[in-house]
């Protein structure tokens, strides 16, 4: 196997964001690209990244490569990279070799782990409602619910899309269809903030987000960028007196 970006900024970028989440991982590299599917620990939550293989400037891969890595160390050497670096990554064995080069050529060696569990796959659903939206402003609304409570509730109707959060003290942003696309009948859902907050950071990878939602069902976000997709779902959060 032998990877090489030139622009390692989107792989650093998802690295940094799916480590909010999960610590162990296997990412799957094959003809088609790469990619990562994980659950969390909780089992609440599950995220999804691919890379196509043409977004790499040398992209070799003689059979489907499974690398069990632990993110924290992924991610620190990930922040060597600098504007201008370009990565490489070639497998020896049980081993990630990682070049990162510059000015100057700098090498790491990553220990690749077996890590438990099945293979997962990401769901598919129909979902009632589909919210798209530019990334940023579906991250205030998360940040301001995050003032004032530990959960939200999305609602969509035809023409238009509301999160709030409401407890002792409320926060509620409503967008109309003249803002976002709205493609909903209508629905509601309730979610947590503490994984709305660790799926919002996806706005580092993409400008558009996408929510896919329905009554009381798991929702999934997609934060697509040109062929790069991340992806999350999360199963939705009770009412506090259930």
């Amino acid at each position: 196997m032998h990877l090489k970006l030139d622009d390692p900024r989107i792989f650093s970028n998802l690295i940094g964001v799916i480590s909010e989440l999960v610590t162990e991982v296997k990412i799957r590299v094959n003809s088609e690209g790469m990619s990562l599917t994980a659950l969390d620990p909780a089992n609440v939550a599950m995220v999804y990244f691919f890379i196509p293989h043409d977004l790499f400037s040398e992209f070799k891969v003689e059979k489907e490569e499974i690398l069990g890595v632990n993110l924290e160390n992924l991610k620190a050497i990930m922040r060597r990279c600098k504007l201008g670096s370009s990565l490489t990554m070639q497998r020896y064995d049980n081993l990630l070799k990682i070049n990162i080069k510059d000015k100057i050529r700098r090498d790491f060696t990553l220990a690749l782990i077996d890590v438990e569990g099945e293979d997962k796959e990401m769901p598919t659903w129909e979902f009632k409602s589909v919210i798209k939206m530019d990334a940023q402003d579906f991250v205030d609304a998360i940040e301001d619910c995050l003032v004032v409570g530990d959960a939200c509730t999305f609602i969509a109707e035809p023409n238009k899309f509301i999160i709030e959060s409401s407890n002792l003290n409320s926060a509620r942003t409503e967008f109309s269809s003249d803002e976002v696309q709205i493609f909903s009948d209508s629905s509601s859902a309730r979610f947590s903030l503490e994984y709305l907050s660790k799926f919002i950071k996806g706005a580092k990878v993409a400008s558009k987000a996408e929510i896919n939602f329905s009554d009381n069902h798991p929702m999934r976000i997609n934060f697509p960028s040109g062929k790069v997709l991340l992806s999350f779902v999360l199963a939705p959060r009770g009412e506090p007196d259930d």
